[in-house]
């Protein structure tokens, strides 16, 4: 738990490097603070069924991770498949391949009890995000609305089955 402030923080700051410019500033504002918030972080952190991961480079966090049972509106979704949630570095820490390594611990601990399908949901103008998943086997499957305040945001729903080879 001691790590949540950083989370929290980390993670709103991700989000407004990364999506800031698309939303008034009321509800990036609002939205911050119900997603990123240290009561959610710290819930977050509680739940013994997701996991999170802290990248820190010269004492300094500059990316993270959540996991956890998949909560995407699609009717293939069971409780037992898992989802990558967030997956997010600064941007001066982008590229490199930080975000492959984390990936891959990621999904290390999502498959950790066995093979079992996984889930993201993606942004579907983060094109650089959906080469990357689906050079790891995932594959558009559907598409909801992700709402942040007044905005409406499509977004892609992708999966890799769990009896995909490709790591």
């Amino acid at each position: 738990m001691a790590d949540a402030e950083v989370l929290s923080g980390l993670g709103a700051e991700t989000f407004t490097q990364t999506f800031g410019h698309l939303y008034h500033p009321d509800d990036l504002a609002a939205f911050r603070r119900e997603g990123y918030g240290l009561d959610r972080t710290r819930a977050d952190l509680a739940d013994q069924a997701k996991a999170q991961w802290l990248v820190e480079l010269d004492g300094q966090a500059i990316g993270y991770a959540l996991a956890g049972p998949c909560d995407l509106p699609h009717e293939g979704v069971t409780p037992a498949c898992g989802e990558l949630k967030r997956l997010y570095f600064l941007k001066d820490h982008q590229g490199g391949g930080n975000g492959s390594r984390l990936f891959a611990q990621v999904l290390d601990w999502l498959m950790a009890d066995g093979p079992r399908d996984l889930w993201i949901g993606v942004w579907s103008e983060n094109f650089g995000a959906q080469r990357f998943y689906e050079r790891h086997g995932f594959s558009k499957v559907g598409e909801y609305g992700f709402k942040v305040g007044r905005t409406v945001d499509r977004e892609f729903i992708l999966k890799r089955p769990a009896v995909c080879t490709q790591i």
